[in-house]
């Protein structure tokens, strides 16, 4: 099998979960806070992405980092553009790690209208994606937001993800799309049924021939997008952990048969600069345990 392929075998079928390092600028500093890094150690925006990255290269190099169980990773653009060991880090993780890249293609997003919030314009996505291509990223990630069950806005945010997905499939790479219901709306469930239906719809639309993947909260009625995820088109259906706790994100993940963990703060969260190698990777490797777990064995 070519590598595209290997790739696709693998996203579509092999047990496992997704690794979110795509904290990009306006999660950073949490980030960095969270694993140690205050405000204070670093000056301006080039020296805190460089905080960053170390802390991207510690996880995507220790040990127990492998495509045994991280199936993928998603990563920030800069992350992407950056190196590991004198290697880019997507050809890294795919030839050392066995780890398939994405990257989130995002510009962050607009302020809330009609219950959601939209992506920013991208006016530069045909450039990225093709430098994208040349390093070996296999896929994208783009996310908006929703806290209303308003059937326009929702409706629309799954337009634009559509759209933005169908220009990332042009350049032979395959999106997921990020549609995430804020764990603090005030009504989550009837936002997720909305939202269900409406990327049904969309994704009934594409041809056969189509490939993308969708990331989505853990939803309230375990199994809500079990058809989605049986849609020949729809590579896998992935969640994202929402700020619920690790413990937390996994239980409810384990009620939902075709779906597996695509998480950030929830696989970070107990990471330590102070940590020596070897605490930080028995650390990273109960983490990446617990997501495979959830993942795989379900209730």
């Amino acid at each position: 099998m070519s590598t595209a392929e290997t790739m696709m075998s693998q996203m579509a079928e092999k047990g496992g979960f997704i690794a979110a390092l795509d904290q990009s600028g306006g999660s950073t500093p949490g980030a960095l806070k969270q694993y140690g890094i205050p405000e204070s150690d670093y000056s301006g925006e080039s020296e805190m992405f460089a905080r960053m990255h170390e802390m991207r290269v510690r996880i995507i190099t220790a040990p127990s980092f492998t495509g045994d169980k991280v199936i993928g990773a998603i990563l920030f653009e800069r992350t992407m553009d950056g190196d590991v060991k004198g290697e880019p880090v997507p050809a890294y993780l795919w030839r050392e790690r066995g780890v398939v890249p994405f990257v989130k293609i995002d510009k962050g997003l607009e302020a809330e209208a009609d219950g959601v919030q939209l992506m920013k314009p991208m006016p530069g996505l045909d450039d990225l994606l093709e430098r994208a291509v040349k390093l070996g990223i296999y896929g994208t990630k783009e996310r908006s937001t929703i806290r209303l069950p308003s059937e326009s806005g929702i409706r629309a945010i799954v337009q634009q993800q559509f759209a933005v997905a169908e220009q990332v499939r042009r350049h032979g790479l395959v999106p997921i799309l990020e549609p995430e219901v804020l764990i603090k709306s005030p009504d989550k469930k009837a936002c997720e049924q909305l939202l269900h239906d409406y990327v049904l719809e969309e994704l009934q639309k594409l041809p056969e021939d189509a490939r993308i993947m969708l990331k989505v909260t853990i939803p309230e009625v375990p199994d809500l997008y079990d058809d989605i995820a049986r849609d020949p088109r729809m590579v896998r259906v992935v969640a994202l952990s929402g700020g619920y706790p690790l413990d937390q994100a996994c239980e409810k993940l384990r009620h939902n048969h075709r779906m597996i963990a695509s998480f950030s703060r929830a696989l970070i969260g107990d990471l330590r600069r102070q940590m020596d190698d070897a605490q930080f990777d028995a650390t990273l490797g109960r983490t990446i345990d617990e997501i495979y777990d959830a993942s795989v064995h379900k209730v």
